[in-house]
């Protein structure tokens, strides 16, 4: 059996790991967030993109994003891979990394129970990475079909442009939620791998992988730029 405070940092890690977005988004409400906020700018973009004569430059950004998924997917994968070699080396594995002055794992239970998390983590990563790869390719379809606009086209039904505009800004913002997902996977994954260094250590490195994804999150540079972005976007809707 893992030792109680191991337990408790595992409970904590959990909680974190499961319910950071959700408590984000509730304590921030409708705004605020810049994953939210660059939901409503994907939307404008993508009703940009569907009243454009040339959408070459639309098609080169879905592309570099599809190329920033897939990069995550394979590293992804090459660290499970890694994780899992050490998990199933059993006894010299733990005979190795037991022999480490810094590394905290009493027995072979325990050392397995902190390889298994940061393997979880990843997979689940892993998960939302291919995900968000397959939406991206659905946006692209979308993006390919919609009407052509320009001298020589016909005159193409608005009912038509917006549709595709909107099916594809909410296809490219799930696609980029989960690529989203994946990314904070690895946040949580170094916070779980952080537990061979003791349970303290472990709780307070989730701790802060959660400090420091909120504060990106609400507070960067980035998220303030794009919020003060968003709010010009809604103001001039009203007017």
């Amino acid at each position: 059996m893992l030792h109680p405070v191991d337990l408790a940092a595992l409970g904590f890690f959990v909680l974190c790991w499961v319910f950071y977005e959700p408590a984000l988004k509730a304590l921030r409400g409708p705004g605020g967030v810049l994953n939210t906020d660059m939901a409503r700018i994907r939307v404008a973009w993508m009703l940009q993109m569907s009243r454009r004569e040339s959408r070459f430059m639309d098609g080169q950004l879905l592309g570099h994003a599809l190329n920033s998924a897939s990069f995550f997917a394979s590293s992804n994968l090459l660290l499970i891979a890694a994780v899992a070699g050490v998990l199933f080396g059993g006894e010299d594995s733990f005979r190795s990394v037991s022999s480490l002055a810094l590394i905290r794992t009493s027995t072979r239970l325990l050392f397995e129970t902190q390889l298994a998390l940061v393997l979880i983590t990843l997979a689940r990563g892993l998960l939302d990475f291919i995900w968000s790869i397959r939406q991206m390719n659905y946006t692209l379809t979308i993006v390919g079909a919609a009407p052509e606009i320009g001298d020589g086209a016909a005159a193409p039904d608005p009912t038509v442009i917006d549709a595709v505009a909107q099916a594809a800004a909410r296809v490219l913002n799930g696609s980029l939620t989960a690529f989203n997902a994946g990314v904070r996977g690895y946040y949580f994954a170094l916070a779980a791998a952080a537990w061979i260094f003791g349970p303290v250590a472990f709780a307070s490195a989730t701790l802060g992988a959660v400090l420091l994804l909120a504060w990106r999150q609400t507070h960067s540079p980035a998220a303030v730029a794009v919020r003060d972005l968003r709010g010009v976007m809604d103001r001039s809707e009203e007017i």
